[in-house]
């Protein structure tokens, strides 16, 4: 596969991870490079954002998060507070601990696919060969793309994306990595260049 044909459509420094990263999770088709790299670019804003942006007005977290702030005056308290944020809505689940053990902000969103949750972190983490307590920030600074392709092989992307190139696919594996459909339309967008630039 020529992976130069990429340039100018993904950075460079992500092309010059990309071999190590393919062969390691068996992205190793034009249609699963292709599909994975439109969930990714879409998840980081075209390989540019690393960590999940938590910092929402209690208007926003009232509209995206009402589970856990059910109305505008519950929100308040957590308005524009990141981290605040992400102990709340990330507390006891996912391995994390509870609200006031800091696990939400410790093991939020990062790299290409945002990695969340603190089983997510160590079981990425063990997987490459470093200790489970490492560093969560390694995910955003180095590990970005091995991270997204880490949590792709994990949740069986590369058997879905080996079905084919029809929207339907691209969006199975939305559902996959996003929980729902968000940005589909683009992810769609995406996925037709990618596919058309390596097929």
């Amino acid at each position: 596969m020529d992976l130069t044909k990429l340039k100018g459509h993904v950075p460079d420094s992500v092309i010059a991870q990309l071999p190590d990263t393919m062969a390691k999770f068996e992205i190793n088709t034009p249609l699963r490079l292709a599909h994975f790299l439109a969930q990714a670019g879409h998840e980081s804003g075209n390989f540019r954002l690393v960590k999940e942006n938590l910092n929402y007005s209690a208007k926003g977290l009232n509209g995206i998060f009402k589970k856990y702030f059910p109305t505008l005056e519950s929100a308040l308290p957590y308005e524009r507070k990141p981290e605040k944020i992400a102990n709340k809505v990330y507390a006891n689940r996912m391995g994390n601990g509870d609200e006031a053990s800091g696990d939400g902000a410790k093991h939020c969103g990062r790299g290409f696919i945002q990695l969340t949750g603190k089983t997510n972190y160590q079981a990425f983490f063990k997987a490459i060969g470093l200790p489970v307590d490492s560093d969560p920030n390694l995910v955003a600074t180095q590990y970005p793309l091995l991270s997204a392709a880490w949590f792709w092989n994990k949740n069986g992307l590369n058997k879905i994306s080996d079905q084919g190139s029809s929207d339907a696919v691209v969006t199975q594996n939305t559902k996959k990595v996003n929980g729902g459909t968000i940005g589909l339309d683009d992810r769609i967008k995406h996925f037709k260049e990618f596919f058309a630039i390596l097929a």
